[in-house]
């Protein structure tokens, strides 16, 4: 009999694996979010993969099985069929006296229980594993099933050589394969598809394949930093560029002017959209493929790596039923996310929510997104001013360009409504002089912007492979501003590298945030046009923390390295290897 369904939080902390004040804030948010707890402690981070499915057992009287210590009998994988072991994720152990055992990862799955009892008509018993080391047994075990995209490329160089191009070439000129009629068989389409499939298992953010001189060099960008995958042939490079517009529905004839298109594919059993941009260059037509993964912008407000004080502030200033709220940084430093995550917060059935987004990466229920489409006239501008004839509560427009859009986006603010946005501008202060100089007027900044965040994304370290520090670089350190005494009673860590990170030492990124908030004194300097070294040093003085007192507080912690906040926030004094 399961132990009176103890609460997980209540399990985890017997065990010593979770602290009361963070088994509150489970608790809170699975509240808040109608979650699973168990859910809610690894979106948060707060317990361990292994701790909770451990727990998990314990709670629902189940046996727990160490696949790192259990390795599957090769008799057993024949129990169950392919198609149902990669569409449940489940895996089988073995079968006794007409009772089947498998391994789950989540004992709450009633569903999936319920269709293999009805698929393979027998009896089940259930045993509980971590749900990524079943995902990885699985991909282990089937694995000899899936080309590697060497082996695509090997197959694929077999192609017609009439369709390569002439080296001394500087333009793309196409190939002599009709590859509208290519099957799904085709090794140029078996070539493009491991390159998308691999990409995405790897975590990728983005897909480059970028036409040289004699090669094609795929890369992918991992946690913020390009990866060399492989370089794919010369001459295969016309009739992979001619697939991949075909799949994102871009015109093959095409190959003077940029293109951009969408692609979305399933992998493992998940539809995943990819934002495909094709650019033509000297020695062909450049193209990255942005992979848009819906988990990615759902993992909680909390989850983005707000440190308690900073969350407490977001939550105030989200909370409010007017002026503007700003999120600034260079491209890829997570704005979108974090616009998106204070939407989720907000999005109840009491408040109507519109966005004006270029382009809509990410769709959301219960949000009214609309598309800017620049070459029919549909500006920023025009959807802004529509927008308030729709009477919503919450607006959200993707970046405030111009002139035209900063003063509706001030007039929607000034008018009751809660207007989010962003800008790009290295810190937070430099955004109230950013928006004076496109010509908005500093008495409307002074009186609609309620706060300003700039914000980096920076590697979080690997947690199966990081290291105790013991001679941490002292270089790295001086130019952060961390002082000896700051150390003390701290373990600082380092990076490892293992397979669970591909040997980088890192896994994950989080981010560190610069919020200033609007008072008296920061309004008066804004309607003086005063510089925004005088905004800053009077938004510390009120206790705003930088950029760089954020990723500190990071460092001490143990989620990342001196070096890499260096690297993130281009310390001063700092010179790239």
């Amino acid at each position: 009999m399961a132990r009176k369904r103890s609460e997980i939080t209540e399990i985890l902390r017997e065990m010593g694996a979770l602290k009361p004040a963070d088994a509150q804030k489970a608790t809170d948010e699975a509240a808040k979010t109608r979650k699973p707890l168990h859910e809610v402690l690894l979106d948060l981070k707060l317990a361990s993969e292994e701790d909770v499915t451990k727990a998990l057992a314990m709670q629902y009287d189940m046996e727990y099985i160490d696949l790192d210590k259990n390795a599957l009998a090769v008799s057993s994988v024949g129990l169950i069929p392919p198609d149902l072991i990669r569409k449940h994720m489940v895996l089988p152990l073995d079968k006794r006296d007409g009772v089947l055992r498998i391994v789950i990862g989540d004992p709450t799955d009633i569903d999936t229980i319920d269709a293999l009892k009805f698929r393979l008509n027998t009896k089940i018993e259930t045993c509980l594993a971590v749900k990524s080391k079943i995902k990885h047994q699985i991909d282990r075990m089937f694995s000899a099933e899936k080309a590697s995209i060497d082996e695509a490329v090997r197959r694929a160089s077999s192609i017609d050589r009439g369709a390569s191009m002439d080296r001394g070439s500087s333009i793309d000129r196409g190939t002599s394969i009709d590859v509208k009629s290519l099957g799904d068989d085709a090794p140029i389409v078996k070539l493009v598809s491991a390159i998308i499939t691999e990409a995405v298992k790897s975590r990728a953010s983005d897909i480059h394949l970028e036409p040289m001189k004699d090669r094609v060099r795929v890369r992918y960008r991992i946690d913020g930093v390009c990866v060399e995958r492989d370089n794919i042939p010369k001459r295969m490079q016309a009739p992979v560029t001619a697939r991949l517009k075909i799949m994102a529905g871009m015109d093959i004839a095409e190959k003077r002017l940029p293109q951009d298109g969408r692609i979305k594919m399933p992998i493992d059993e998940t539809n995943i959209d990819f934002r495909v941009s094709m650019l033509p260059g000297y020695h062909g037509e450049s193209c990255v493929l942005r992979i848009l993964r819906p988990d990615n912008v759902k993992i909680g407000v909390q989850a983005m790596g707000f440190e308690e004080e900073d969350y407490n502030k977001f939550k105030r200033i989200i909370s409010r039923p007017n002026g503007i709220f700003l999120v600034t940084g260079p491209t890829g430093s997570g704005k979108t996310t974090t616009l998106y995550g204070a939407l989720q917060e907000l999005n109840k059935p009491d408040r109507k929510i519109i966005t004006a987004e270029d382009p809509v990466e990410y769709n959301f229920p219960g949000i009214n997104q609309c598309q800017v489409r620049e070459q029919i006239g549909l500006t920023f501008a025009k959807i802004l001013r529509s927008m308030l004839r729709q009477a919503p509560n919450i607006i959200l427009v993707g970046e405030i360009r111009d002139l035209e859009v900063a003063e509706v986006a001030i007039q929607a603010a000034l008018t009751g409504h809660l207007v989010f946005s962003t800008l790009h501008t290295n810190d937070a202060p430099s955004a109230i002089t950013r928006l004076i100089d496109m010509g908005v007027k500093p008495f409307l900044v002074a009186s609609s912007i309620q706060a300003v965040m700039a914000q980096r994304l920076i590697r979080i370290l690997c947690e199966k492979c990081k290291a105790p520090d013991p001679e941490p670089d002292r270089k790295f350190l001086s130019i952060l501003g961390i002082t000896d005494r700051e150390l003390q009673g701290r373990t600082l860590y380092k990076p490892v590298g293992c397979a669970n990170c591909n040997g980088t030492g890192y896994r994950g990124r989080k981010g560190i945030f610069e919020m200033m908030t609007m008072n008296n004194e920061v309004r008066e300097l804004a309607f003086k046009r005063a510089p925004s070294n005088l905004i800053r040093k009077a938004a510390r003085a009120s206790g705003m923390k930088g950029l760089l007192d954020d990723g500190k507080t990071k460092i001490l912690n143990g989620v990342t390295t001196a070096a890499e906040i260096a690297r993130v926030t281009q310390a001063e004094g700092i010179v790239a290897d």
